[in-house]
C-alpha cells in the first residue's frame, strides 16, 4: 500500500521543520569560576617613592608557576563520581586552566597574609631577601556534595640559599551539593595552604626550620 503525495509531502515537511528548530535550540550556557575570587586583598601599598615602598615590604615572595596533575590540567571542571571514575564537565570551567588559577590565587592569599610583594619575573631591588615558593600539586579532587581535596608538596628556599624547606599538605574540606559550594571548598583549602606556606616563609626569615 502506497502512502498518498499528501501525507509524504506533510511527513517531509514536518521533519524539516523539527530540524529547524532543532538547529535554532540554543546550547547550555557556560558557567566560569575563579579561585581568587573571595580572596583577601593585598594591604594598600605605602606611599612615597618606588625604592621606598619597597624597602616598606616585610617580605619578597616568588610564587612559581604550580604543576598539576595532566587529569585536571584543563579549563573544564574535573570530578569524581565515583570509584575510579571521573566527569569532564564542558559547561562548567574555570576561568583560567587550573594551573593558572592556582597559581594567582596562591600568591593573591600569600601576599595578604604576609603583606609581601611578588617578584615572580620582576626585577627586585639589589641584596632583597627574596624567598621562592614552588608547589608540585600531588592530588585535585572535587566531588560535589561531598568534598574538595587539595594535595600538595611545596617547599621554601631563600634565593641563593642551598637550604630548602620541604612540606607536604592534604587538605580536605566538606562541600555542600552545587558547584559554587564546591568552588567554596576548594577556596578554603587553599587558604590553609597559603597559611601553611605563609608561617613557613617567617620561620625560615627568622633562621628557624621545620614544617
Amino acid at each position: 500500500m502506497h502512502s498518498a503525495p499528501g501525507a509524504v509531502a506533510l511527513a517531509l515537511a514536518t521533519m524539516a521543520t523539527m530540524a529547524a528548530l532543532a538547529g535554532c535550540a540554543s546550547p547550555p550556557p557556560e558557567h566560569f569560576y575563579s579561585l581568587s575570587s573571595g580572596l583577601p586583598a593585598a594591604p594598600q601599598a605605602a606611599t612615597g617613592t618606588a625604592a621606598e615602598r619597597a624597602a616598606a615590604a616585610p617580605y619578597f615572595i616568588e610564587v612559581l608557576a604550580p604543576s598539576v596533575p595532566p587529569q585536571v590540567a584543563r579549563s573544564q571542571m574535573v570530578i569524581t563520581s565515583g570509584a575510579g571514575r571521573v566527569d569532564l564537565l564542558e559547561q562548567e570551567r574555570w576561568a583560567a586552566p587550573l594551573a593558572s588559577e592556582l597559581g594567582q590565587a596562591l600568591s593573591l592569599a600569600l601576599t595578604a597574609r604576609l603583606g609581601a610583594i611578588d617578584v615572580f619575573r620582576t626585577p627586585t631591588p639589589e641584596h632583597a631577601s627574596i624567598y621562592r615558593i614552588s608547589t608540585s600539586v600531588q592530588r585535585f579532587e572535587s566531588a560535589p556534595g561531598q568534598y574538595a581535596l587539595l594535595d600538595v608538596v611545596w617547599s621554601v628556599r631563600l634565593a641563593g640559599s642551598p637550604k630548602v624547606l620541604t612540606c607536604r599538605s592534604e587538605l580536605r574540606e566538606p562541600v555542600a551539593p552545587g558547584y559554587d559550594a564546591l568552588v567554596e571548598g576548594h577556596r578554603r583549602a587553599l587558604g590553609r595552604l597559603a597559611d601553611a606556606i605563609g608561617a613557613a616563609v617567617q620561620r625560615v626569615a627568622s633562621g628557624g626550620a621545620g614544617c
